[in-house]
């Protein structure tokens, strides 16, 4: 049997570093939104990532030939659950999609995702994407010392099986810093008081992945297309957080604002 690895514990120093690499992130995506509209490829969009992450931001996009992932972003659109890869497909009136962006600075990662509108989606679409919202907010509110990744993942699947939807269970969070993926393992359902206890100096991501339709999924020839096995609509955010000495702090803040979704703040 494999021994399960020790979460890293990240120093002030440590998280500072993320902080800057999940800001830088998070930028990226701020800048990308303008561009998403009917008409515009993914390809297109992932270059003007690229371009940005290399050119002004000065850092290295960590996907690029990572396990031989050959682009910059995932983008995954309407039924993909997640690591669409960007192509010369043209977005249309009533897509959402998902951009998911990781970029390396100073050796350390930041990775984040949103999802987007294109043109005016349908009153379903505009409910995942909410709900899906509100149940990652649910999840990053459980973070606190003492909490667990059960009371995580059991606030996100509440949240998505009030509205109806379902909960990809394949696919999770997980621990972030000098290495992109590392412990724990951060699922996005659980049992309250189950799971890794959470301790202060912990940062990890919080990134469920809801459906409209059933949770089943499949992977597509490619090797990295993950779709829903019903073909329903499939929604996903994604925040960094570590856990402080009281509660959490989201390393991946949007630089524009919330605008329309609720503010993330600590439970009352």
């Amino acid at each position: 049997m494999r021994a399960l690895k020790q979460v890293p514990i990240r120093s002030a120093d440590e998280i500072a570093l993320s902080r800057h690499a999940g800001g830088l992130a998070a930028d990226v995506l701020r800048m990308i939104g303008e561009y998403v509209k009917p008409g515009v490829s993914t390809d297109e969009l992932d270059q003007r990532c690229h371009d940005y992450i290399v050119n002004e931001l000065k850092a290295i996009p960590a996907n690029v030939g990572y396990h031989g992932y050959p682009k910059t972003v995932c983008a995954s659109v309407n039924h993909v659950i997640c690591h669409g890869i960007p192509s010369d497909k043209k977005l249309k009136n009533g897509d959402i999609v998902n951009i998911d962006v990781a970029v390396i600075k100073d050796g350390w990662f930041g990775d984040t995702s949103r999802m987007y509108y294109v043109g005016e989606p349908s009153i379903l679409a505009r409910r995942l994407v909410r709900t899906t919202y509100e149940a990652m907010v649910a999840g990053i509110r459980q973070v606190r010392p003492g909490a667990t990744l059960g009371d995580v993942g059991h606030a996100i699947q509440t949240v998505a099986h009030r509205e109806g939807f379902s909960v990809v269970r394949e696919y999770c969070g997980h621990g972030i810093g000098d290495i992109y993926h590392d412990e724990p393992q951060v699922l996005h359902y659980g049992r309250p008081g189950e799971g890794l206890r959470l301790e202060p100096g912990m940062v990890f991501t919080i990134e469920p992945m809801i459906n409209a339709g059933r949770a089943a999924t499949r992977q597509l020839p490619d090797g990295w297309t993950v779709v829903t096995k019903d073909r329903s609509l499939s929604a996903q955010w994604e925040h960094m957080v570590a856990v402080t000495d009281t509660g959490f702090e989201v390393l991946t803040p949007w630089p524009d604002g919330y605008g329309d979704y609720p503010a993330i703040v600590p439970a009352a």
